[in-house]
């Protein structure tokens, strides 16, 4: 089966920008590192990256969440840059934490302030008993827009 592709007119990299929705009369969550809602422009192609979680460029993982997280954004940040996308390309995180708790929600707002600065994707955190493997303990996936 052939399927037609149709030809995408160039779009500006203004016209490209997401759209940040934070309700005034809504919680601000821009303080725990992410935002109510997110507008992708009508132009822009969307990509999926799957779960990333903290595992080196050998596949070993640490046993501390703080490190494993870490090396999750920065793997996330090398799919971006293998798409030719930036942070602020991000719409939207989905975050799966092994037995959450408060104080992963602090280390986790650190990386994604760190990682997004002002550009805050909506974000959804799945608190889960187990992930793929016995010693992941975050994982997280991404919606991106690409130019």
């Amino acid at each position: 089966m052939t399927m037609a592709i149709p030809t995408a007119t160039t779009a500006n990299e203004s016209d490209l920008k997401l759209e940040i929705v934070n309700p005034k009369n809504l919680y601000d969550p821009s303080p725990n590192g992410y935002s109510t809602a997110v507008i992708v422009p009508r132009e822009a192609r969307l990509a999926y990256i799957s779960g990333q979680g903290g595992q080196d460029g050998t596949g070993a993982l640490s046993p501390d969440f703080a490190i494993q997280a870490k090396q999750a954004y920065a793997n996330l940040r090398t799919a971006l840059d293998a798409l030719g996308a930036r942070p602020d390309h991000v719409a939207k995180l989905t975050v799966f934490v092994v037995d959450h708790d408060m104080s992963k929600l602090g280390v986790l707002t650190k990386e994604v302030k760190e990682m997004f600065g002002a550009a805050l994707p909506a974000q959804t955190l799945i608190p889960v008993p187990k992930l793929a493997i016995d010693p992941m303990l975050f994982e997280v996936e991404a919606v991106v827009i690409l130019e």
